[in-house]
């Protein structure tokens, strides 16, 4: 088995593609016509939003990420070799920071931004890669 999806849900698909499209150089892989389904090109694991109303059909409760209310217990990572130009360039497209970037002593670089919808989004590059 492999990790394959991470999915979130969302109140509005397109706006938080943009977003993330926009803040982080994410490239969309795919959007369904309706709004209620997209998917990112992040690599391996694919980085997909779902509408709330989608997800509500689904059969089971939920609950609602609120940007400004407590962060959820997850975050997504995005690794690049280029910390602070990202980090910069997310805050510039309206995320919110939530921790500067720093050199943590296994020797990677570390940073956090909240998203459009307040997840939060570690800005980090690969383990060891720091000199």
């Amino acid at each position: 088995m492999q990790l394959g999806y991470v999915i979130l849900y969302v109140p509005d698909v397109p706006a938080a593609m943009a977003f993330h499209e926009a803040a982080f150089g994410l490239k969309i892989r795919f959007a369904d016509d309706g709004g209620d389904y997209g998917e990112m090109e992040t690599g391996a694991t694919t980085l997909a939003f779902v509408s709330e109303e989608l997800a509500a059909s689904h059969g089971f409760a939920f609950q609602r990420q609120t940007p400004g209310k407590s962060l959820a217990a997850f975050e997504i990572a995005l690794v690049t070799e280029a910390v602070r130009p990202a980090f910069d360039r997310a805050i510039e497209k309206g995320a919110r920071a939530l921790s500067e970037p720093k050199l943590m002593p296994w020797g990677q670089w570390v940073s956090y931004v909240a998203d459009n919808n307040g997840y939060t989004v570690e800005i980090c590059s690969p383990v060891g890669s720091a000199h």
